[in-house]
């Protein structure tokens, strides 16, 4: 058994190095650390997160393909002018009259049957403008539709984005607090394993007790290394959910405490939730798509104009002409195209509506499931809290007895290894109720 002498020394050296301040990890002491709050890490992510303005993107061009649907109401206008040549007497004929410029000698038989080839140049403006066509108005609808579904599905993606974001955050939090832990433990070992050494060399202890100290140490300096790379591979994340430069190594400046949100508070899933919002606007845009096809078996009416100039040289104007008129179209049978696109269109809508209350069901699961483990979480993390006190009160008088001669070696490295893992799993345990509560929050957006 250790002498009273050296159980003391180690005793103190041990209860000295439980109040140290417990350092960052070296990869955090880099000229590139930056420490970054909670807040600031959101607000960068909703500004320069690729995702969401990937999502932006497709909002703008949900919004541009809305504005096309002005053409409902406005005219079109197009513009040409046009060079021909021929020696075909019915087009000679045409492009004299066209260029008002027949003569009497023109009906001749036999210049109407060989009249030579003759020129004409054009230009025309062309008007049309829509009068009544609600098949087109119900597009319209369904493209109003369709853009707030994606102004939804944006919003969606904002809250997502700051989700992932608390979520990377806590990563991060994690990671330093198990390099603390870690390196808290490995400064204890570090002790007793040199304490052990002495005491070895002087004749006091086994060559096993060395062995199994020594052993410890390099199980704790192995999680650590571990646990480093956890802080680069946390901090490497955080940075592409901001869209920042992955080379700055983040340091939370918060420590990873338990949050107190009431556990007991109701949380429900809400109906106007921005991506179920989503997929009711896109079960209304399928219905006016279906309100469309319907109008589609209706009579078209459009108004048309166009205004020309007719001459036998280019870029001469000599001769105008104008026409106007209205007109009225109506398709009544086209191979049941349009009764067969009318069915489609409704089965389609069912197939939305059912996938719209599988996602409420499926989601009110996801919040039911997350609310119990949220309480599962904070009894572990009460347990955990008992449990760490119980392992530290154990290692004092571990120590205590060390000190004495009454315990070896062993014990004291098992008591500091328990102490440990209770710790890690302490730090765990708050991680996930911290995680889930965040995922609470996301899951009952309003």
């Amino acid at each position: 058994m250790v002498p009273t002498r050296a159980n003391s020394s180690l005793f103190l050296a041990f209860g000295l190095s439980l109040l140290l301040t417990v350092s960052p990890p070296v990869t955090a002491q880099s000229s590139s650390t930056r420490k970054i709050q909670l807040n600031d890490a959101v607000i960068a992510a909703l500004a320069k997160n690729t995702t969401l303005k990937i999502s932006g993107a497709e909002s703008q061009v949900a919004a541009a393909n809305f504005r096309q649907t002005n053409a409902v109401f406005l005219p079109s206008v197009e513009l040409g002018y046009t060079a021909m040549t021929t020696d075909n007497p019915l087009n000679v004929f045409g492009f004299k009259l066209q260029q008002q410029r027949v003569a009497a000698s023109d009906f001749m038989p036999d210049l109407l049957n060989h009249p030579g080839h003759t020129q004409d140049y054009s230009a025309k403006v062309e008007v049309q403008q829509p009068l009544l066509n609600l098949d087109m108005l119900y597009q319209r609808s369904a493209a109003a539709k369709q853009k707030e579904l994606y102004e939804y599905k944006y919003q969606r993606t904002r809250e997502f984005v700051e989700f992932d974001t608390r979520k990377a955050y806590l990563n991060l939090q994690l990671a330093y607090r198990s390099v603390a832990v870690l390196e808290e433990s490995l400064r204890n070992m570090r002790q007793i394993a040199a304490s052990t050494q002495r005491f070895f060399d002087q004749g006091l202890l086994k060559k096993s007790d060395v062995l199994n100290a020594q052993v410890q140490v390099a199980t704790v300096e192995s999680q650590l290394a571990k646990a480093n790379s956890m802080v680069l591979n946390a901090s490497e994340a955080l940075a592409v959910t901001m869209g920042t430069n992955i080379a700055t190594v983040y340091q939370p400046d918060s420590l990873l405490l338990e949050e107190a949100t009431d556990a007991t508070a109701s949380r429900q899933v809400l109906p106007t939730r921005a991506d179920l919002m989503a997929m009711q606007k896109a079960v209304d845009a399928t219905s006016m798509m279906v309100r469309s096809e319907q109008m589609s078996l209706l009579p078209r009416i459009n108004a048309f104009g166009s205004f020309q100039y007719n001459d036998s040289q280019l870029g001469q104007f000599d001769a105008n002409s104008y026409l106007v008129g209205v007109k009225l179209s109506w398709t009544l049978f086209n191979g049941t195209k349009n009764y067969n696109a009318i069915r489609s269109r409704k089965a389609e809508r069912t197939k939305m509506e059912l996938e719209l209350k599988q996602q409420q069901d499926q989601s009110q699961l996801e919040l039911d499931k997350a609310q119990r483990d949220r309480l599962d979480l904070l009894s572990e993390i009460n347990r955990q809290n008992v449990s760490v006190a119980q392992a530290e009160e154990s290692l004092r008088i571990l120590q205590d007895r060390y000190r004495e001669g009454l315990v070896s070696t062993t014990d004291l490295l098992t008591a500091q290894t328990q102490l440990l893992q209770q710790k890690m799993a302490l730090a765990q345990a708050v991680y996930g109720n911290n995680l889930t509560l965040a995922y609470l929050q996301f899951l009952t957006a309003k």
